[in-house]
């Protein structure tokens, strides 16, 4: 009998030591995961934050390159609008080139191009309508009644925006429609994994330094064509040709056939102020180049010779959208 119960111990304990093996295995796996997956989390946050240096270098030296095009437009080659890319020895940048004359003024833009904007946008036909009624009550200084009761009205006191922000406090104006939004992608239209492509905003198409003519044709968004009167096939065209090579005088002249009467409404210069936007990926240990991105871009503007300041930065975004 004693043998027995000497033996049942024996492997009572052997099953005991088994189990605590098995316990302190898995906390050992789990513990590894955690660390591997925090080192992962860390070395991540390093690649987004030097791609936001990389990015922010980028933004500042095309800003200085366009400033010598300017100013010794003899001596280098111009940079017009479009894009530039960058290859540094810690990464590469693709820096846009996009001049206000890309966009509309919202000072002066009529109510009819407005309101073919926003329908261009998706913009709901009663929304869009309240939206166009607020912006021409501030600039004219007419009284506006907000649909939303919780949200600002204006004072009937005649206002030009200072600043496009400003158009966050219009009637019917969601953080959607300012800043722009995700949608399902057309059928043929390429896309990520979620099938969704992303649809500009105001913010893209309105500009307190905007034109109040012909807007710039390699950068103007979709619905800016549109609100100028530019034809669905005319505009699919043009986003082909410009994602290829920059448009120029010719090669505007050569679509001219399909811009139809907007093609007097296209230009391809800009003025005096313009935003650089960079997208930036770091060079990792092995040589590759990292997937973490990160986008920051600067509002300039350019003053004539003799001034003290050459340029003049007036806004700078920590993180913007960019294609």
């Amino acid at each position: 009998m004693m043998t027995c119960r000497s033996s049942n111990s024996r492997g009572s304990a052997l099953l005991t030591v088994l189990w605590i093996s098995a316990a302190l295995s898995a906390i050992a796996f789990s513990l590894a995961n955690t660390v591997r997956g925090e080192t992962e989390r860390v070395s991540t946050d390093l690649d987004s934050l030097r791609a936001y240096y990389l990015a922010a270098g980028a933004v500042e030296r095309a800003a200085v390159e366009k400033l010598w095009t300017i100013w010794f437009p003899g001596r280098n080659q111009p940079m017009e609008p479009g894009w530039i890319d960058y290859a540094f020895p810690t990464g590469v940048a693709r820096v846009e080139i996009i001049p206000e004359t890309s966009k509309l003024d919202v000072n002066t833009v009529p109510d009819g191009r407005l309101a073919a904007l926003l329908a261009a946008l998706g913009v709901e036909p009663g929304r869009a309508q309240t939206i166009v009624r607020g912006i021409m009550a501030r600039r004219n200084g007419t009284a506006v009644l907000n649909p939303v009761p919780a949200g600002p009205s204006f004072s009937p006191q005649a206002a030009s925006f200072q600043e496009i922000e400003e158009l966050l406090s219009v009637p019917g104006v969601t953080p959607e429609i300012f800043y722009g939004t995700y949608v399902p992608a057309a059928e043929g239209v390429q896309a990520g994994p979620a099938r969704l492509v992303r649809r500009g905003g105001l913010i893209d198409c309105l500009s307190v330094y905007g034109t109040g003519s012909s807007v710039e044709a390699n950068t103007a968004d979709p619905a800016v064509l549109a609100a100028i009167g530019v034809p669905p096939d005319g505009i699919r065209m043009l986003l082909e040709l410009r994602s290829r090579v920059r448009i120029d005088i010719p090669r505007l002249g050569q679509l001219g056939q399909y811009l139809g009467a907007a093609a007097g409404q296209l230009r391809i210069d800009g003025n005096t102020v313009y935003i650089f936007r960079a997208t930036a990926r770091v060079r990792l240990a092995n040589g590759q180049i990292s997937d973490v991105r990160r986008t920051a871009a600067a509002r300039v503007k350019y003053m004539p010779a003799g001034y003290d300041d050459w340029m003049d930065v007036l806004r700078w975004y920590d993180t913007a959208w960019s294609n």
